[in-house]
C-alpha cells in the first residue's frame, strides 16, 4: 500500500457538493493499494499513521503523534498513487488493486486508526472527490508498505 501524509492545520473531502469528512489539526492521507497487497499490509500502514511523530513539540521538534496533539486523520482513498507515468504521456493504473480488493484494504486502515482513539474521517471509495486543506509546515511524507513491511 501506498500513502500520502500531510500534516495540516485543517482539511476536508466533499463529494458532490456534500463535506463527507473533515479535520482540523492532524493528518490527510491519501491512500492507494496495489497487486498483492493484504490485510497486514492495512494494519502495518494504520499503525505507523497511528505513531508517525510528525507534529512539534514546545521546542519545535517533530516529536509528537497525532493522538499526542489531539488531532485527527482525514483518509482519501486514491488509486493514482499506482500510476505510472514512465511511458507515453498518459499514466497506466495497472499496478492499482481492482476496486473489490482496494476498497476493503482502505476501509481496514480506516478502522485501525479508529480503534487506536484517533478521530478519523474518510472520503467516499470511488467516488470523484474535491479535496482541500491547509499543508502545516509543510510537512510531506510518503509511505509504502510491501510483505507487511515499510519500505
Amino acid at each position: 500500500m501506498r500513502a500520502v501524509v500531510q500534516r495540516v492545520a485543517r482539511a476536508s473531502v466533499t463529494v458532490d457538493g456534500e463535506v463527507t469528512g473533515q479535520i482540523d489539526v492532524g493528518l490527510l492521507v491519501l491512500v492507494g493499494a496495489g497487486h498483492g497487497d493484504s490485510i497486514q499490509e492495512a494494519d502495518v500502514l494504520a499503525e505507523k499513521l497511528v505513531g508517525l511523530r510528525i507534529f512539534p513539540d514546545d521546542q519545535g521538534r517533530m516529536n509528537l503523534s497525532v493522538a499526542e496533539v489531539g488531532g485527527g486523520i482525514l483518509v482519501v482513498s486514491q488509486f493514482t498513487l499506482y500510476g505510472d507515468a514512465r511511458k507515453g504521456r498518459r499514466p497506466s493504473f495497472v499496478a492499482a488493486a481492482p476496486p473489490e480488493i482496494a476498497e476493503p484494504l482502505v476501509e481496514r486502515v480506516i478502522a485501525g486508526i479508529r480503534e487506536a482513539g484517533i478521530a478519523t474521517a474518510s472520503g467516499r471509495f470511488g467516488a470523484a472527490m474535491e479535496v482541500e486543506l491547509l499543508n502545516d509546515g509543510p510537512v510531506t511524507l510518503v509511505l509504502e508498505v510491501v510483505e507487511g513491511k515499510l519500505v
